[in-house]
């Protein structure tokens, strides 16, 4: 009887060693993120090594992943590891979502290590790990470490490990604790908690980033935006006061303004000098812009904390997927997002192809852009000030006295280039008229842009208080549900907007979008109702608005 037992415990014990033999540990979870618009979702590295040969990754991974494999390979031989001469499994779970970059070398390195029991790492299944390989075990830096961040408090994880440049860019938003590191070795010291590593830890200092709309500017030479030297200040812009009126209007509502004019009658310098009076962005909207700027890969100047609107201006011969964004291997933010929460300037708006000027007509009105491919769909925010400017007829010189040669068919047909749809959705339509001599030459005085500031300043305070918990913050956001709400009209002025409406044969959204700029008057004032006087003001910026767009 007793041997017959020994007989039966000695076959299970066989059996469960051939089960296991070669089985090293056991499977080894490592977590990362896969950025999704400007939100991560998590992203499990799963690695297990058994009986066999060959390393083997699954999950969906696109190309520039897969080719990781020899990379992280070499980075580990180099800093003397020994990959095992078994089978090798690479799962990136959940296994129907795209991966994409070279993010997950740092986590895949980390789970061949773990697995084959040459580092014991309790840290592993605590921290969002991402980051680039060297040949030589250095880690370079990834786009997306503010949304990764913010996902790693949203789910409680201990923190993220980051490259340190990448890790830069989450100083001062309090998301969750980061460190930044700059090889391989630093994330295994981390890992293996037998030392605190203060010093690889990200500080938390807010304030001590992007201080003008010119720290935009990425590592990538881009210069579509402008730095503070490229701003004019108003009281620098002679004459120009109706102008300078309706852009400081635009400015305290974030809303959409067009400048037609003569050259050289100073629009785009008008229209850079709109960086100087806006006020800088709250915590939210620069959270918000700043996820953005890390998605694209914008954010590696080394400072972090955005606090000035962006201000972006490319040429005017930009492609369609620059404009909104796109991309055939990843798809990332356009210009229009990258002007979130500030402004997007389009010079010679009638020489942009009227195709991409169209694709303006859902961000305009939505505040936002989709991006749709075969298999994945991407929104981005795109809640943009969109100031454009143009030149009346192909000559250019159409109000500049006899130099004009276009007839008025030539003048109709290239201001048609601008659709209805299109018009429809620029709040204010400003005429710039060249300059006066006297007052280019003479010792003319115009107001300080920093008085100007602080109008547009106080407005825009009125206006976050009264949208707070709403999710937006200038009048130019409202939906057409808080119109009557926010922009309720005296009889009087219901009566002036029946016959405004009649005699330039305006649309709603035209007619909304009149009820909006004068909310935005009359906030300047500090009015709390939109009086008759703010309505007639705001329906004098609906130049091309009429039945005879002829100018």
């Amino acid at each position: 009887m007793q041997n017959a037992t020994f007989l039966r415990f000695f076959s299970l014990f066989l059996f469960l060693k051939a089960i296991f033999a070669g089985k090293n540990v056991m499977l080894i979870n490592i977590f990362s993120a896969k950025c999704i618009g400007i939100n991560a979702v998590p992203v499990t590295v799963e690695v297990d090594i058994t009986s066999g040969i060959g390393i083997h990754l699954v999950g969906l991974a696109d190309v520039a992943v897969k080719e990781s494999l020899l990379r992280t390979v070499t980075a580990l031989q180099s800093l003397g590891f020994r990959i095992p001469g078994k089978k090798i499994v690479i799962n990136l779970a959940p296994a129907d979502l795209h991966k994409k970059g070279s993010g997950y070398d740092l986590p895949i390195a980390i789970g061949i290590v773990a697995a084959s029991g040459q580092r014991d790492l309790p840290g592993t299944g605590k921290y969002i790990i991402m980051g680039e390989l060297g040949l030589d075990g250095s880690v370079r830096p990834v786009p997306g470490a503010l949304p990764i961040a913010e996902m790693a408090r949203d789910h409680e994880f201990k923190g993220c490990i980051l490259p340190y440049e990448s890790a830069v860019e989450t100083s001062g938003y309090r998301l969750a604790k980061v460190f930044g590191v700059k090889s391989f070795l630093d994330v295994l010291t981390i890992l293996e908690e037998k030392e605190e590593c203060r010093e690889m830890e990200i500080a938390d200092t807010p304030g001590v980033g992007f201080s003008a709309p010119g720290c935009l500017r990425d590592t990538s030479g881009d210069s579509s935006h402008s730095g503070p030297e490229d701003i004019p200040d108003f009281s620098a812009i002679y004459g120009q006061e109706g102008a300078k009126r309706g852009l400081e209007v635009a400015a305290a509502g974030g809303h959409n303004a067009i400048m037609i004019g003569p050259p050289g009658s100073g629009k785009s310098t008008l229209a850079r000098a709109i960086a100087g009076i806006l006020p800088p962005m709250t915590a939210e909207e620069s959270l918000q812009t700043s996820k953005i700027y890390s998605v694209a890969g914008k954010c590696r100047s080394g400072a972090n904390l955005i606090t000035q609107r962006p201000f972006r201006s490319p040429y005017h011969n930009i492609s369609a997927a620059s404009l909104i964004g796109g991309g055939s291997d990843s798809i990332i933010p356009g210009e229009i997002s990258l002007a979130h929460n500030g402004v997007l300037f389009l010079d010679e708006f009638c020489e942009i192809p009227k195709r991409i000027l169209e694709t303006l007509r859902g961000p305009l009105e939505e505040r936002r852009v989709t991006i749709s491919r075969l298999r994945s769909r991407i929104s981005f925010p795109a809640s943009f000030m969109l100031v454009a400017a143009t030149n009346p007829c192909p000559c250019g010189y159409y109000g500049d006295g006899d130099k004009c040669s276009c007839t008025p068919a030539r003048r109709a047909a290239y201001l048609s280039r601008l659709s209805g749809p299109i018009m429809d959705r620029i709040d204010i339509h400003l005429w710039v008229s060249p300059v006066e001599t006297g007052k280019l030459i003479g010792s003319c005085t115009a107001e300080p842009g920093r008085n100007v500031a602080a109008r547009v300043t106080a407005a825009r305070q009125i206006q976050k208080e009264r949208f707070s918990g709403t999710g937006i913050f200038t009048n130019a956001e409202m939906t057409g549900k808080m119109i009557p709400e926010f922009c309720p009209l005296p009889a009087e002025g219901k009566e002036f907007m029946e016959k405004t409406v009649e005699n330039m044969g305006l649309s709603a959204r035209a007619y909304h979008r009149i009820l909006k700029l004068a909310r935005t008057i009359a906030d300047l004032e500090e009015s709390k109702g939109i009086m008759l006087h703010h309505l007639m003001e705001a329906s004098r910026y609906r130049l091309l608005d009429r039945k005879d767009r002829e100018i």
